[in-house]
């Protein structure tokens, strides 16, 4: 599976269910834990990113698509936040020369095929400083049916982050999600997530 650039760009034109209007309450439950400058991967409309800022961390955000980068950087301006935003790939990290205390994810781990995967890793290994941290929320195969994104076992984790990584916790979780009276198929409170925490060795 290859991410569909047109179907997120489509739900981009209305309103995406996981774009809430605030952070996910995954990230504020670990704030004391991340210290230092940020890169959110797969940042969205970035409020993830302005929960960050606003406690006073560097925080860059990345998104594929232009759209939602758009809209970050005017809540930016908006808020009189300091955010750097950027339309940029994240299979692409392995590229860059920026590197970062931490990076967090809230939905994009689950988007990708098992190739780009270990693509993605290869990159966060790449960027991340010695014993930098990977926070991420992803679909876990907890979550009943189909709809949705692909779905994650603790066991696909494990193997993602066997080999130059400690994976310090793995922990049930869920998505906030804007109600939807059509969909009736997620679980009560959103769907079901594993919150992940794993450092760079």
């Amino acid at each position: 599976m290859t991410i569909d650039r047109t179907a997120f760009e489509s739900i981009y034109a209305g309103q995406p269910r996981w774009e809430i209007g605030r952070p996910q309450k995954a990230f504020i439950n670990v704030a004391d834990q991340i210290t230092g400058s940020i890169l959110d991967s797969g940042c969205g409309t970035g409020e993830n990113a302005f929960f960050f800022a606003s406690r006073g961390n560097k925080v860059t955000g990345i998104d594929f698509l232009a759209e939602p980068i758009t809209i970050a950087k005017r809540k930016a301006t908006e808020r009189s936040l300091t955010v750097t935003f950027l339309v940029m790939d994240a299979l692409t990290l392995k590229n860059w020369t920026e590197r970062f205390d931490n990076v967090i994810d809230s939905g994009l781990f689950h988007v990708f095929s098992d190739d780009d995967r270990r693509r993605y890793v290869e990159g966060l290994a790449k960027i991340l400083k010695p014993n930098g941290r990977f926070f991420f929320l992803c679909f876990s195969d907890e979550e009943p049916g189909t709809q949705g994104p692909r779905r994650v076992s603790r066991k696909e984790i494990e193997v993602a982050f066997a080999e130059g990584w400690a994976i310090e916790s793995i922990e049930p979780s869920q998505y906030e999600v804007r109600p939807d009276p059509k969909d009736i198929s997620s679980s009560d409170g959103g769907p079901k997530a594993w919150f992940v925490v794993v450092r760079r060795v």
